[in-house]
């Protein structure tokens, strides 16, 4: 069972009740965002009536859904109890989670696991302008116009000038802390080492890691896997942000000008057979003879299509653009698009070269499938919001991609089924490009881990698409089959608490560190994760972590209030009362 963080009244060696250098100073560049929220705790400590005690909703899903995200939210909970805050817990199922979070930007505080982890995803995450758009753009509402610079300038340096931009970025964001990073877990998934070869945890969790395997012998013609997540079988709309995680599935289904090969930081082509950049603008030349599934013929004219209905599925057909909730940043780094000819097109960049080609990773639609889906959405007995197209809402089955397999069928809560698409470029002799080596794929879903463990070492399926939970990982490393192999990965993705910084006191750069504070990374990588995960103080990769804010025994710049899990409460209160905020001792309080 998952312990909970205590609470004593001793002040511990060391408080991050003083801000730090740079905090100093981005507070003084915050001031835009952080006034509000200053001039009302200013008011609360002159004005002692109608002060109530803080009380705050955190936001996550249930167990079933993410053991982990559940475990610390408790834990933190606790934590915020014990610095005088009145907490609840409000649980969601995963896809209501995802369209309160990052949809309706209808909570104060929640917990979850976010799907970035390298330097390009801080600009989309973060950026004043994505404060009123869906998804993982800026689901928090920060803004701070001295931020977007830094943003903007890390995002259009080149390799030369990228990591020192990279690295102020990450230093004022940690002294802002709009959201707080909370661990980077490490991935395990289990792979029949019997029926295939060439299993690469680091390529996981893309489809690259499941093209280029080899059967070990002949009759093997399915790769089975094992997925803990129904929502798959439930949606199949790439757009979709309640539905889409990890992009697994999508990338088999659909191509993408380009592929990123995990952990190395690099992209390779894919539907682009070439490219060329001169000085922001990238020649794209595709490979010939590519067609859908449905055989209709793949040409520049649907590469152009994709990027712009991404930008806006009303095609420019009202007032106020519909981007697609997935794919945003990318596509925003494209300022023009030319079509040259049917297998050339022109690229113009207002970004730096590695945005640019990341911009080449998002799935190529079909012109004639999604082009009327820019219509006004139409759910009988559902409130759709103003400007929502059908693109946004469809479950969009059959989906007809042009990738490496094609759509069977689908069985809610069951299994999804795929057969290789034979007439794909990577099966060509002149390609040298992974390609798919079965001719079916059968995704079947199992609620838990435990259980999807089962399924692998009764040879009922071939490797478990998503991580393991941390609490069966002790088990696996030391029961697994002879004939069963274990992937070890670092993952892109990190926990986090997330703010609602359209919302006082959350507005408050100097709220949200004390908060940082509160929360003891450390206890509860041991505690939650079994040891299984990393603390981290910054949103990016470990090759990404500037030296200043690699981890070193405590949070280089939020230290925990307190010791091994137990907050210090007189600290606690210490370093309210010095970020201008009323307690009494007891109590964190604020104005009704």
């Amino acid at each position: 069972m998952t312990g909970t963080p205590r609470h004593s009244g001793t002040a511990p060696s060391g408080s991050n009740s003083d801000f730090s250098r740079r905090a100093m100073l981005a507070g003084t560049a915050s001031a835009t965002v952080a006034a509000s929220g200053c001039i009302r705790q200013f008011r609360t400590t002159v004005n002692r009536d109608g002060i109530d005690q803080l009380s705050i909703s955190i936001t996550t899903v249930p167990a079933d859904s993410d053991r982990e995200s559940i475990q610390l939210t408790r834990a933190i909970r606790e934590s915020l109890e014990a610095a005088g805050m009145d907490v609840s817990i409000e649980m969601k199922a995963q896809e209501e989670f995802l369209r309160t979070v990052l949809v309706n930007h209808d909570f104060d505080v929640y917990v979850a696991n976010h799907p970035g982890g390298d330097p390009d995803s801080l600009y989309e995450s973060l950026h004043s302008q994505y404060v009123d758009e869906a998804g993982w753009q800026n689901p928090f509402g920060f803004a701070n116009l001295a931020f977007d610079d830094l943003l903007e300038g890390q995002r259009s340096a080149d390799d030369e000038d990228r990591e020192a931009a990279v690295a102020t970025t990450l230093e004022a964001f940690a002294a802002e802390q709009p959201f707080v990073p909370i661990c980077v877990p490490q991935e395990y998934r289990l792979a029949r080492t019997d029926r295939f070869d060439g299993w690469d945890a680091d390529l996981a969790p893309t489809a690259l890691a499941y093209l280029g395997l080899e059967p070990t012998e002949e009759g093997i013609e399915s790769l089975r896997l094992v997925h803990t997540d129904a929502r798959l079988s439930e949606n199949l709309n790439p757009l979709s942000v309640e539905y889409r995680d990890a992009g697994t599935i999508t990338e088999l289904l659909y191509d993408s000008l380009a592929v990123a090969v995990p952990h190395e930081e690099r992209i390779t082509g894919w539907l682009a057979d070439d490219w060329t950049w001169t000085d922001g603008t990238m020649s794209v030349e595709l490979r010939e003879d590519v067609t859908f599934h449905d055989g209709e013929r793949l040409t520049a004219e649907d590469v152009a299509f994709t990027y712009r209905f991404l930008a806006d599925t009303t095609l420019g057909e009202t007032d106020v653009p519909a981007p697609a909730p997935l794919f945003r940043g990318r596509v925003a780094a494209v300022d023009e698009i030319d079509v040259v000819d049917d297998g050339r097109l022109e690229f113009s960049f207002g970004v730096g070269e590695p945005a640019a080609e990341r911009a080449l990773s998002v799935p190529i639609l079909p012109e004639h499938v999604w082009r009327p889906r820019s219509e006004p959405a139409t759910a009988s007995g559902v409130r759709v919001a103003a400007g929502t197209t059908e693109a946004l809402v469809t479950g969009n089955v059959p989906p007809i991609g042009s990738g490496p397999f094609a759509f069977v069928d689908v069985e809610e809560r069951d299994h999804v089924s795929f057969e290789r698409f034979d007439e794909h470029f990577t099966r060509r002799t002149s390609v040298s490009l992974p390609e798919p080596t079965v001719e079916r794929l059968r995704v079947a879903i199992d609620p838990r881990s435990a259980s999807a463990i089962e399924v692998i070492n009764g040879n009922d399926a071939d490797v478990t698409n998503r991580p393991l939970e941390s609490y069966v990982v002790d088990d696996v490393l030391e029961t697994t089959p002879e004939d069963v192999g274990v992937l070890e990965s670092p993952s892109r993705r990190f926990y986090h608490l997330g703010f609602n910084a359209r919302k006082a006191p959350f507005s408050n750069p100097r709220f949200r560190r004390v908060v940082a504070g509160l929360i003891d990374k450390a206890w509860l990588v041991e505690d939650v994760f079994d040891g299984y995960a990393r603390p981290t103080a910054v949103p990016v990769t470990a090759e990404w972590t500037p030296e200043s804010l690699a981890w070193d025994g405590a949070d280089p710049e939020t230290p925990f209030l307190g010791t091994d899990g137990e907050v210090d409460v007189s600290a606690a209160a210490a370093a309210f009362e010095e970020a201008g905020f009323q307690h009494d001792g007891d109590h964190l309080r604020v104005r009704r």
